[in-house]
């Protein structure tokens, strides 16, 4: 028997995966036409690009990703040269990962084109609307799941 008193639209966590698959389509285009790169690829990317060196932990703690993932990524960017790794003289389990030059030359076009998108995605918004947006957005991103039932 169908919810008459629920309404899926209206279900946020529905409602923001709507809204970021939708937001990300023609960005994810261009990464994926221009460098080959897959989403995952493009986070570590523009994590490198934004911090400069990081770990792949210390990237999975930023961007909130499973190690698995960014160590497929690492594996990709470092195999097309966009990235270099460094084993780490204290501590050899772990890796310092850095652009090269071919990856910043990457990251600094994606990231004019990211801002120019993100102009675009909010162009129809005021300034407070925005505001109010990114603001709500970092709040529910930093929201962790609890017992709620």
């Amino acid at each position: 028997m169908p919810d008459d008193n629920f309404d899926l639209n209206l279900f946020l966590p529905y409602l923001l995966n709507q809204a970021a698959e939708a937001s990300s389509l023609a960005f994810q285009q261009i990464y994926k036409d221009r460098y080959g790169m897959l989403r995952t690829e493009w986070r570590v990317l523009f994590h490198l690009g934004v911090y400069g060196q990081m770990t792949a932990s210390e990237i999975g703690l930023r961007a909130n990703m499973h190690k698995t993932k960014i160590s497929r990524a690492v594996q990709k960017l470092t195999e097309r040269r966009f990235v270099t790794r460094a084993r780490d003289e204290g501590d050899r389990r772990l890796e310092h990962l850095t652009l090269t030059d071919f990856g910043h030359r990457a990251y600094d076009d994606l990231h004019r084109v990211a801002q120019r998108y993100d102009a675009m995605l909010t162009e129809g918004l005021t300034e407070v609307e925005r505001d109010m947006l990114r603001g709500v957005l970092q709040k529910l991103a930093a929201t962790r799941p609890r017992d709620f039932t």
